[in-house]
C-alpha cells in the first residue's frame, strides 16, 4: 500500500541550493525542489537545472503531496502538481503514482475531480483549430463530444512530475466527453505533439484519502477583500469562488485572477425582476441527497436569476432563480426554483447519446421539450465560474418522468446536468423555512414538473395555454363532427348541406379566426 514515506527510488542533492530532492518513481523524468522552487531534470545520476517554477496561487485545495488513497483497489500517493490559468482562473492537475508503478492524474476543478490516464493514440490528432465546442470527433478510434476548448498556461509546478514542465507560453486543452461518461483530453502544451488521456469523474470521499489538508470554515472565511465599487469588506468562503455579489452595493467582482489587486466589476440592481429577494437565505444549510443513497449537507453559496429571450418579441418573459450548494466531498449542485415548482440537477461528465430530439443517459430515454436562450439577470452570492453581464446560454431541455436532463452551450464550452423533480415541502422542512405564505417557497404549485437548464430551467405557462388550446381545439373537432355527421349521411360528403356544415362549424355560425386568440408558443419551453 502507498503511504505517506514510500521506499525512495532516487535521492540527490539540488543543484540550485543543496536540498535533497527525493524521486518515488525510477521512471519520474523531473521535479521542483520544494525549498528554492527550481526546476529540475534528470540527467543520468544527476539533477540539472532548468529553471524555476512561480509560486503556487493559493487556491486552498482540499488536497496536498504526500496524500495517500485507493481508486479501483490500488493505492496511490500524491507526488506532483500541476497548475494551470485560463480565463476563468485555475485548476490543478495532481500527479498519482500507484503502488503497482502506474502513473496517472488527478485534475481537480470547481469541486469536481476526475482520475485520468495517458493513453496511446496511434492516429493523427485533430489540429487544435478544427476543434469547437458542441462539435463531434473520433479520437483512438472511438466517437467524442467536444465539450471544451481553453487556452491555458502552465503557471507553476510542484514535486515529482514524468515530464519537465514548460511555464512559458499559452497552449490549447480540449476537453472532450462521451455516452460511457468518460473524459478524453487533448493537451497540445507540447510543440509537434499532442498528449491524450482518459478518465473518469470521481468523488474524494470514494477515495479513501488521507494525509489531505484540512481547510477549515475558518481558514476559508478569512479570504477577506475589499469590494471596488464601495469598499465594504467581502468575505469569500470557498476556495473555488471565481465571481462574489457585494452584499452591500450588490456589484458582481471577478475574483478569477487575483486577490487584493485591480478587481474588476460590474453594477446591478439591488433586488431581482419582481423585488424578491431569496427565498433559500444564503448560508442556510440543508441534509438532502440529490441523488445520492446517503443524505449529505448542502450549503447555499449563491443565487442567479435568469430569464429567456422569446424567439417571438409577443411572447412573454419567463424569470427563474437557481441556488447554488455546495457540499465540499460532493462539489456543486443547482436548487431550481420556477413558478412551476422546484428541481435539482448536478453537472456530470460524459455526455449523452443525442439522436433527434432523444438523448440517452444511463440507461434512461430522456425527449426534448424546448430550446432556448437565456440571460444572467440578478445574483447574490460566490460563484465557481466567472459572472458576467448579461451572460447568455443556449440552452435544451429533456425530460422523462420526474428526471431531467439539460445541455447547455456558451462560446467556449458544453455543460450537461442531470437531477428531478422535487416537493417543495421537502425543501421547506430541510431548510426550516415556510412552504407557503410570506417568505414561502412553493408559490402556486408544490412542486417542479418541468425540465432544469443546466441548473436551469422550467416548463413555463406556455405549457398550459398548449393544453388549454389543445383542450378547445378537440372539443371544436368533436362538435363539428357530431353535428355534420347526420347531414353527410343524409346528403353525402360531396352535398351542399354537408360542406355548408363543415364551413359553419357544425353550428351555421363562423368561428372568428383562431381558438381563443392565444399562440401555442411553438416549441419554445
Amino acid at each position: 500500500m502507498a503511504t505517506s514515506s514510500p521506499q525512495r527510488a532516487y535521492r540527490a542533492a539540488c543543484p540550485g541550493c543543496g536540498a535533497p530532492v527525493e524521486f518515488r518513481s525510477a521512471a519520474s523524468a523531473s521535479a521542483v525542489c520544494s525549498f528554492c522552487r527550481s526546476t529540475l531534470l534528470r540527467d543520468g545520476d544527476a539533477l540539472r537545472r532548468i529553471g524555476v517554477s512561480s509560486e503556487l496561487f493559493d487556491d486552498h485545495s482540499p488536497l496536498q503531496l504526500g496524500a495517500v488513497g485507493k481508486f479501483q483497489g490500488v493505492a496511490f500517493a500524491l507526488v506532483g502538481r500541476l497548475q494551470q490559468a485560463y480565463d476563468g482562473g485555475t485548476w490543478n492537475e495532481w500527479h498519482a503514482l500507484f503502488d503497482n508503478g502506474r502513473s496517472g492524474w488527478l485534475s481537480e476543478d470547481n469541486g469536481a475531480y476526475v482520475f485520468s490516464f495517458d493513453a496511446a493514440l496511434d492516429e493523427p490528432a485533430p489540429h487544435a483549430e478544427e476543434l469547437r465546442a458542441g462539435g463531434k470527433r473520433v479520437v483512438a478510434g472511438r466517437g467524442w463530444d467536444v465539450a471544451a476548448v481553453t487556452t491555458a498556461r502552465l503557471i507553476a509546478a510542484q514535486g515529482e512530475l514524468p515530464f519537465a514542465p514548460r511555464l512559458q507560453g499559452a497552449f490549447v486543452i480540449a476537453d472532450l466527453r462521451n455516452a460511457q461518461g468518460e473524459v478524453g483530453t487533448l493537451d497540445y502544451s507540447t510543440p509537434g505533439t499532442v498528449h491524450w488521456s482518459v478518465g473518469r469523474g470521481v468523488l474524494l470521499a470514494d477515495l479513501a484519502l488521507s494525509g489531505s489538508r484540512e481547510t477549515s470554515e475558518k481558514t476559508l472565511s478569512a479570504r477577506n477583500i475589499e469590494c471596488p465599487s464601495c469598499g465594504a469588506s467581502l468575505d469569500i468562503r470557498l476556495a473555488n469562488t471565481k465571481s462574489i455579489a457585494c452584499p452591500q452595493c450588490k456589484a458582481v467582482v471577478d475574483v478569477s485572477q487575483t486577490v487584493g489587486g485591480a478587481l474588476t466589476h460590474y453594477a446591478q440592481n439591488n433586488a431581482g425582476h419582481d423585488g424578491a429577494q431569496p427565498t433559500l437565505p444564503l448560508g442556510a444549510t440543508a441534509v438532502l441527497a440529490l441523488g445520492r443513497e446517503e443524505p449529505l449537507p448542502w450549503t447555499v453559496v449563491g443565487m442567479v436569476e435568469r430569464c429567456d429571450i422569446p424567439d417571438d418579441s409577443d411572447e412573454d418573459v419567463t424569470w427563474w432563480r437557481e441556488y447554488l450548494a455546495y457540499n465540499q466531498q460532493a462539489g456543486f449542485a443547482f436548487l431550481v426554483d420556477a413558478e412551476d415548482g422546484w428541481s435539482w440537477v448536478r453537472p456530470i461528465t460524459g455526455a449523452p447519446e443525442v439522436r433527434f430530439d432523444a438523448a440517452q443517459w444511463n440507461g434512461v430515454t430522456y425527449r426534448r421539450r424546448y430550446t432556448y436562450t437565456s440571460k444572467v439577470t440578478w445574483v447574490q452570492g460566490e460563484f465557481y465560474w466567472r459572472v458576467q453581464r448579461d451572460e447568455r446560454a443556449l440552452i435544451s431541455d429533456y425530460d422523462a418522468g420526474r428526471k431531467r436532463l439539460s445541455r447547455e452551450q456558451t462560446g467556449k464550452e458544453v455543460t450537461w446536468s442531470a437531477g428531478e423533480a422535487i416537493d417543495a415541502a421537502v425543501l421547506a422542512k430541510a431548510f426550516g423555512v415556510p412552504v407557503t405564505g410570506p417568505g414561502g417557497i412553493a408559490g402556486d404549485s408544490a412542486m417542479l414538473l418541468d425540465p432544469p437548464t443546466t441548473a436551469k430551467s422550467r416548463f413555463t405557462k406556455h405549457v398550459f395555454w398548449m393544453v388549454v388550446a389543445l383542450i378547445v381545439l378537440m372539443a371544436l373537432v368533436d362538435a363539428c363532427s357530431d353535428d355534420c355527421d347526420d347531414m353527410r349521411s343524409a346528403f353525402g360528403a360531396s352535398s351542399a348541406e354537408y360542406q355548408q356544415c363543415k364551413r359553419s362549424g357544425g353550428s351555421g355560425v363562423r368561428s372568428g379566426g383562431s381558438y381563443g386568440g392565444w399562440s401555442s408558443g411553438g416549441g419554445h419551453k
